[in-house]
């Protein structure tokens, strides 16, 4: 397996857990949400605007955000469906790559003002792990969506959806 198939599968994945996520916390958003919801949502908010603010490091556009923490997190709705559109816009842009642009370097700006520079297939690979990592946060922070959070593994997405790897 080659990097492009690796990225190719790692963000169906990602958009997957988001996804399962995302059911969890409307289903738990109208049951009457806990006290925490609050938090979980502006994490999964950052986690969505480093998202935002990798693809357009990667696609070569200004992202037009001076922080990666908000304080107030869109209304639920409205970040689900921009989550969901940045999970595609991902699946586009990694489909489009060839090897060589997986390895070419690009300079940006964090939003502290700092340089940076990364491969296109090192800012890849952070969205994912960050995403992951937060996805995991808020599955600790409200146990009612434990279950959409313990599911949020790599290997459970490949055999769940490709069921011949069980055989």
């Amino acid at each position: 397996m080659g990097a492009q198939s690796l990225l190719t599968s790692l963000y169906r994945y990602k958009a997957w857990a988001d996804g399962l996520l995302l059911d969890a916390l409307i289903e738990v958003d109208r049951a009457g949400p806990p006290a925490d919801f609050g938090a979980a949502l502006r994490l999964f908010n950052h986690a969505h605007i480093v998202d935002r603010i990798f693809l357009a490091h990667l696609q070569g556009h200004s992202h037009g955000y001076d922080d990666n923490e908000p304080i107030d997190p869109p209304p639920l709705t409205g970040l689900a469906t921009d989550v969901r559109q940045t999970d595609q816009a991902y699946l586009d842009y990694v489909a489009g790559l060839s090897t060589e642009g997986l390895q070419e370097p690009l300079r940006f700006r964090f939003t502290d003002g700092q340089p940076g520079r990364m491969s296109r297939e090192e800012m890849l690979a952070h969205v994912i792990t960050h995403g992951g990592y937060h996805r995991g946060e808020i599955g600790r922070l409200l146990p009612q969506v434990a279950k959409a959070a313990s599911v949020d593994v790599f290997a459970g997405y490949l055999h769940r959806s490709e069921p011949d790897r069980r055989a």
